[in-house]
This record gives structure tokens, sequence and C-alpha cells, in this order.
């Protein structure tokens, strides 16, 4: 279906609207905190919980950068929450991806005087619906081809555009100096993660955007991720392998000849389900996604 990943930003806000919850904190290096709702580790248990994807803030003396602002409805607890770590007001928000629990809070926080900065792509989608473009304020007022850096609070923030891997506008940012990387929803933490075919993500796209964050980092890098709690190298490297197995296992009885109905009854991602499965991408759904990326021109 198009747009599924309106159900992940949207479908929740009822829930939200009525009981949006206090943001919790942590600090993963000096200055740089993930945000994310109060359950411990950012657990995602029940659509209750969910407030919005994973926040990153960068404090100092300079500037406060803020990774991503979650949905519209929960902006302003997390705004508040964002300006009590630092003491002052956000300067500058990060957008990962154009997704409305990443982006749903750009309106306010442009009200509010932070500068929005984006990949060129995630701009585009955001402009071509309405849901996202909701209004002054909503889109990026600088966007970035390939990279660009931020240069504050003596920390080099680099924001890298990685190619058709959640979609096709994501960002991550790797503050050098700290050896700390925004993942975006390049990391859902232990969780089976959603990858946006609809809006330009493609699983090998996702599958090579996670293993250059791999790359990237070494046994001491902190990962900031967009859904589930802080990761270790260690953590996403038990992630990838288990969404490799996982699209091979579809594969297998791809090639065998089994029809999508005979694919799903056999339920190739069962082992899985346990740990990996949460109330918005089950083994069922995620058998669709490795499904649809094999089969589909």
């Amino acid at each position: 279906m198009k747009k599924t990943v309106l159900l992940l930003a949207f479908a929740p806000l009822a829930l939200a609207q009525e009981a949006p919850g206090p943001f919790a904190a942590v600090e993963v290096a000096p200055g740089i905190y993930q945000i994310g709702n109060t359950n411990e580790g950012f657990a995602l248990n029940e659509p209750s919980d969910f407030v919005g994807g994973g926040v990153g803030l960068l404090v100092g003396d300079e500037y406060v950068v803020m990774i991503d602002d979650v949905i519209e409805q929960t902006a302003p607890a997390l705004v508040a929450k964002a300006e009590e770590i630092a003491g002052r007001p956000v300067d500058f928000v990060i957008n990962t991806h154009a997704h409305g629990d990443h982006v749903g809070g750009n309106a306010y926080v442009s009200e509010n005087g932070a500068l929005v900065v984006s990949h060129d792509r995630l701009r585009a989608r955001m402009a071509g619906d309405e849901r996202l473009d909701t209004g002054p304020g909503a889109l990026p007022v600088v966007t970035f081809s390939d990279r660009m850096t931020f240069h504050v609070n003596g920390e080099q923030a680099v924001a890298i555009h990685v190619p058709n891997a959640h979609t096709d506008g994501d960002a991550i940012i790797h503050f050098r100096n700290a050896n700390v990387i925004a993942a975006g929803d390049l990391s859902f933490r232990g969780l089976f993660p959603f990858i946006d075919l609809d809006s330009g993500g493609t699983v090998p796209g996702y599958l090579a955007g996670m293993q250059r964050l791999i790359d990237m980092g070494d046994e001491d890098t902190r990962y900031l991720t967009g859904h589930g709690p802080v990761a270790t190298r260690a953590d996403l490297e038990k992630d990838l392998a288990m969404l490799r197995d996982a699209e091979a296992r579809v594969k297998t009885l791809i090639d065998k000849g089994l029809s999508e109905e005979q694919i799903h009854e056999a339920n190739p991602l069962a082992g899985y389900g346990d740990e990996y499965s949460w109330f918005f991408i089950t083994t069922e759904r995620m058998t669709q996604t490795l499904i649809r990326s094999l089969t589909e021109d």
C-alpha cells in the first residue's frame, strides 16, 4: 500500500493527543544525548508508547543542534525537554528522512527559531505531500546533496546522504570528535526495520547503509537510533546479520517456486519473531517487504 509510513507516523496520534507523556534523555557522550519515550531503554512495546522517532541533541556553548523532531502533537513536549537539557532554545534541526514521526515537529521548531536542514530529496518529498508540508516552517530551508558539516561546539557534525536505504533522502550524522553517529531509521535497534519501498527505500540499500554505519565505527562508537535504545557496533552487526539471514530465508522459498501465500504460511522469520517483532513491523510485514523487494522489478 502506498504511503504505509503514515501508519507509523500518524496512526497513534489519537493516543499521543490523549497522553503524550514526557520524554526521557540519556547522555551518550559529553553534550550529546538521545531523547525518546520514557520507557526503560526507549522500548516500543505498545502503540501507546509511541511519541515519535528517536531524537539526537548536541549541546554546547555555541549552539544547540537537534536531530529530528517527532510527530506534530508531541513536538512541544520534545522541545521543552531539549530546552530543559540545553538551558536555551534549539538553533538547528537536522532531519534524517521524510517520515512524519521524524519531521512532524518542523513547523513548531521553526516557529521557535530553529533552522531546519535536510537532504534535497527529503525536502522534495515533503513538498509533494500535504500531510508533511503542513504550512509555514514545515519544509527544511537549507538542503544538501551529498554531505555538509556543522562546525559547532568544538565538534564536527557531518550530515551524510545514504542513498535508497530507508527512503531515498536519508541522512546520518557523524559526530567525529565524540565518536557518535546518529543513524536515523537506518537503525531500528532490536526491531524489524521499516523499509519504505514506496518512498525510494530498498532492501539492498538498507543493508548497504547499515554496513556503512558499522564500517564508520569501532567498538567504542555509540549510535543514536531512529527507534529503540542507543546502540553499539556489535548491536548493529547483530541486527544486520538478522536482516541478511531473513532476506536469504525468503529468497530460498521464492527460488523453490513457492507462491506469496505459501511463503507466508511457511513463516520463514518465525525464529526471529519473539525478539524482533513489534507492533508496527511483525514477522508477516517483514516477510512481505522482503517478498516485494525480491520479486518486483
